[in-house]
């Protein structure tokens, strides 16, 4: 009778982490689609109006699901400052990988991205005073040489551009960082609710003198598809914790670059250099010899930027 429980239990257990897996999964697929529709978008409106209407339309769709009257009290935060600065940082991120989605592939800025859990793991030792040893410090450096390879700034690599993703993603990392110490004081969902209200509050005080007239009604509806790309992907991000812990859903995160290859080739014809896929997979092994150090304290954040 108890082994048929255990087996139960076990069964049980199993089918809860595969559907946090396949929700993960398809978080990073959306994620890639708002990258996907903010390169295609950039050729038709400026990045500036790009990055408001990702936060703008994304603010508006998870007001609908989270709001002061579904959720009394979401609105309040025993950390202000902390939360603006926050989201201030994702809004920099977003505006910096958005910029360089202008002269970048897809696959690219994805490979310098997945550079976020190494400055995570490096900046969480002056910052949140955590040991960093020295199998991890090696780790971190190895992975910043596939950045380096993808990158190869000075010899004739990719657009000196990949600077600003470089910059984005530490930006990330430090909203990262934000992120796991507001866990400590806010709810998830407060925390969610102000993600997107700097973006969303600072371009559209500007937005009345740099507007473009959407010119047909397919970049409009692209314009409000990456809100709904932005909300859906974080929306089942934080359903597949419910079901999985971290550390068995964030190597699924480095799905996305298979999904940017694809999006990349479809979309923009773009095919991948071997340098690009080489650090890609440099960076993607220095951050799961990572998360397999992390697995007995607490995971590394692999939320992407966007």
């Amino acid at each position: 009778m108890e082994d048929q429980k255990m087996q139960t239990a076990h069964a049980l257990l199993s089918r809860q982490r595969l559907i946090g897996i396949a929700l993960m999964a398809l978080a990073f697929f959306f994620f890639s689609m708002l990258d996907t529709t903010a390169k295609w978008l950039n050729h038709s409106i400026p990045t500036s109006q790009t990055v408001w209407s990702r936060y703008v339309f994304s603010v508006m769709f998870v007001l609908m699901f989270i709001n002061p009257k579904s959720k009394p009290g979401v609105l309040k935060t025993k950390r202000p400052m902390l939360q603006l600065v926050r989201s201030f940082l994702l809004f920099a991120s977003t505006m910096f990988n958005f910029i360089a989605l202008n002269y970048l592939q897809l696959s690219q800025t994805t490979a310098i991205a997945f550079a976020a859990p190494l400055i995570v793991t490096f900046l969480s030792g002056p910052l949140l005073g955590e040991n960093i040893s020295r199998d991890r410090m090696i780790a971190i450096g190895v992975g910043f040489c596939g950045v380096l390879l993808v990158a190869r700034p000075g010899f004739g690599g990719i657009h000196p551009v990949a600077f600003l993703s470089i910059i984005g993603v530490t930006c990330y990392a430090l909203f990262a960082i934000m992120t796991r110490h507001l866990a400590a004081h806010d709810s998830t969902e407060t925390t969610l609710v102000y993600s997107g209200l700097v973006g969303a509050g600072l371009l559209s005080l500007v937005m009345p003198f740099i507007w473009k007239n959407p010119p047909d009604l397919l970049v409009l509806g692209l314009m409000v598809a990456m809100g709904a790309f932005a909300a859906i992907g974080h929306y089942m991000l934080i359903s597949a914790h419910r079901y999985a812990p971290a550390n068995v859903l964030s190597p699924f995160g480095y799905t996305q670059l298979i999904w940017m290859v694809i999006l990349g080739y479809v979309v923009f014809g773009d095919v991948p250099d071997v340098f690009t896929l080489g650090g890609g997979v440099i960076v993607i092994g220095s951050g799961l010899y990572l998360l397999s150090r992390e697995r007995s304290r607490q995971p590394i954040p692999l939320e992407p930027a966007a």
